[in-house]
């Protein structure tokens, strides 16, 4: 390959202004014309949507796991089983509720009417739940004081021995499996992303150097005529921004539409069984992040590759 870079012209000769002076872009590389030029966008689309939905997956599990700890933290329940009738279950009540009120670490104490009682059984009976003849437990739902964490000392035994109608469920059993399952979700997420991104870079240095071969000749021209390394660099940088808008785009409409789609499927069918799949904004905003970001890592990364490549060469 000629000489490249900053060598003056020949003695004699005017220097040339280099192609695509400041004053006029011009495109003197057919790079729309190469085979990568159909396919990257679509790539592209496809790894702004994987990502997209990751990152909105991951989002949505932190909002999950922060719901789960803020309103379930420092919460008990106590289920007492209904009695031969009316009376004697309400005398089972009253036993439990002077006996939490009297406990050390109990802030306050609520018992659930059948309302509520039907509303948290609706998803699974549906409108059975309401119906008075069905046998449900009593539901006491127990506040403890700030800073106790768990079950009070003594408390799940004075219970069992003095009332054993009554069954105390303590939350944190579960509730630490549940955010450690939610911060799972957002480990996977972030992986995910960073497998995308890992993914778009070897995909564009892998056809920026394939367009290089290709246009090897032009370039040695463009060289001759006093083209330094520098415009080489911006002519496939700039074909890339746009390749990678265009896919960038694409991917952004198809990862909104999918999360729309999703959010009515759950609002019309998964009402109670499902967590709300409802995006923020911003869910949204985060998403609108990934085009641009989409077309500044193409950017760059083929101005490094080509400007890497050529250096490299004789």
């Amino acid at each position: 390959m000629a000489p490249r870079g900053e060598k003056t012209p020949p003695a004699g000769r005017p220097a040339a202004r280099p192609p695509g002076s400041r004053r006029r872009r011009r495109r003197d590389l057919p790079l729309a014309n190469d085979a990568s030029a159909r396919y990257l966008p679509w790539l592209i689309a496809f790894l702004v949507f994987l990502a997209g939905l990751a990152l909105v997956g991951g989002l949505g599990a932190n909002r999950l796991a922060a719901r789960w700890d803020s309103g379930l933290a420092g919460k008990l329940t106590v289920q007492v089983m209904p009695g031969q009738n009316a009376e004697e279950t309400k005398t089972r009540v009253g036993l439990v509720l002077d006996l939490l009120t009297a406990s050390k670490g109990v802030a306050s104490v609520e018992v659930l009417d059948r309302k509520q009682l039907g509303a948290l059984l609706e998803p699974w009976l549906g409108a059975s739940a309401y119906e008075e003849s069905l046998p449900l437990p009593m539901l006491i739902d127990v506040t403890l004081d700030p800073g106790v964490e768990g079950v009070p000392p003594g408390l799940a035994e004075r219970l069992e021995k003095e009332i054993p109608a009554a069954h105390l469920d303590d939350h944190q059993r579960y509730l630490g499996a549940l955010i450690s399952f939610a911060r799972s979700l957002q480990l996977i997420a972030l992986a995910v992303v960073v497998l995308v991104g890992a993914a778009t870079i070897l995909t564009l240095i892998f056809v920026t150097r394939t367009g290089l071969s290709v246009h090897r000749q032009t370039i040695e021209l463009l060289h001759l005529m006093g083209a330094r390394d520098r415009y080489v660099a911006g002519q496939f940088q700039g074909n890339a921004a746009r390749l990678a808008l265009r896919g960038g785009l694409v991917g952004l409409v198809a990862a909104g539409l999918v999360l729309y789609a999703l959010e009515r499927v759950v609002q019309s069918g998964g009402a109670g069984l499902l967590p709300s799949f409802s995006p923020t904004p911003v869910d949204w905003a985060a998403l609108l992040v990934l085009p641009p970001l989409a077309v500044a890592v193409a950017a760059l990364t083929a101005r490094w590759t080509v400007l890497r490549t050529l250096t490299r060469l004789p």
